[in-house]
């Protein structure tokens, strides 16, 4: 028996599918932000960590942020990765 390998160096997202990304994972987190912000004003009468509805609107306010933050996160990380691998391909070709 053997093996086969393929390489997917050469398969790497676009820069308008990371914005893409990165747009609907803002949009997400500012839905989920909503919700969260909604359940926190219904449910503020009782404040108390008994208050599940309470909670849950605080879990939503927190996970929003996680959301947000990993969204940018990415792009940042996809813009430097494209910026690197520009000024790689720049030296490699730069003749004198």
């Amino acid at each position: 028996m053997s093996t086969k390998t393929a390489r997917i160096s050469g398969l790497r997202p676009t820069k308008s599918e990371v914005r893409k990304l990165v747009n609907v994972m803002t949009a997400i987190a500012w839905a989920i932000l909503g919700i969260g912000v909604v359940l926190c004003l219904i449910n503020l009468n009782h404040f108390s960590d008994k208050n599940v509805g309470l909670m849950v609107g605080i879990g939503f306010l927190v996970g929003s942020v996680h959301i947000y933050v990993i969204g940018t996160a990415i792009g940042l990380v996809h813009a430097r990765l494209n910026d690197s691998s520009t000024n790689v391909n720049a030296d490699n070709h730069y003749q004198p």
